[in-house]
């Protein structure tokens, strides 16, 4: 309770709570942030680019920026037994999931096949996605760089991960479809990390002996960190069994990191 005003002045900083009410936020009562930073509340409303112009218009790298970002003003909203924060952090994380799975998630399948069948067939992910076009590549790496364009998604491995990548046969498509881009030479250690982390979800031994053979961790990716994210599932036999239980057109609940 000490620290409650400091945790909520940098919460309020990505929540964009403006002049919330005087019980909850006696010390945001002011409008040094706006109400709506962008246009849309659902399609794409966390853009990277801020209030920098670009030729091509406002744009996206990370979906897990925003999606971490509104989970944790829940965990906060949880701490402090503040349920309308808890209520507006897991709703806006909801729908940037929703978000991130329709626009960045190129499954080719079902009623998300909203990408042509050549571009669908060379690539799993999104790299930068603008308001009027679409990126293989990232800002710092090109589009043969598939590890990286993964592990930008899941920075760092947290539980709302795995509602993120919620889609088990997509999941393990992913995995396939990044693991060659890590016989490059120079690949680095941290981003094979992520790619290993994917793995686990449906494979967790053979990616716990891929993990435990790495010798650097990315900053949002910890050893530790990748071996709560392996332990905290099953057997490789429970994960077959979810595949085949579920299929492509199936969502598995990972109703055991509930928050």
């Amino acid at each position: 309770m000490k620290y409650k005003p400091q945790a909520y002045s940098l919460m309020a900083d990505f929540m964009n709570l403006g002049a919330g009410k005087e019980a909850h936020y006696s010390n945001l009562n002011n409008h040094n942030y706006t109400r709506l930073r962008c246009f849309d509340l659902y399609k794409l409303h966390s853009w990277a680019g801020g209030l920098a112009e670009f030729v091509d218009g406002r744009n996206q790298e990370s979906t897990s920026e925003a999606i971490n970002a509104y989970y944790s003003a829940a965990l906060l909203g949880l701490a402090y037994n503040d349920t309308e924060l808890v209520s507006l952090g897991s709703t806006l994380a909801a729908l940037e999931i929703h978000a991130a799975q329709m626009w960045w998630h190129v499954n080719g399948g079902g009623d998300s096949n909203m990408y042509e069948a050549d571009f669908v067939k060379e690539n799993k992910l999104i790299g930068v996605l603008w308001s009027n076009k679409r990126d293989s590549g990232l800002w710092f790496a090109p589009p043969v760089w598939k590890e990286c364009r993964l592990g930008i998604q899941l920075l760092p491995l947290i539980p709302v991960s795995e509602l993120l990548f919620s889609n088990v046969s997509f999941v393990k498509e992913v995995v396939e479809w990044a693991i060659p881009a890590l016989d490059r030479d120079g690949v680095g250690e941290g981003w094979k990390g992520f790619v290993y982390a994917l793995e686990g979800v449906y494979d967790s031994e053979s990616a716990l002996e891929k993990i435990r053979s790495l010798k650097g961790f990315d900053d949002g990716n910890s050893f530790s960190n990748l071996l709560w994210w392996i332990h905290s599932r099953g057997s490789s036999d429970d994960d077959d069994n979810k595949i085949e239980e579920f299929g492509d057109e199936k969502q598995f609940s990972f109703a055991h990191h509930s928050y």
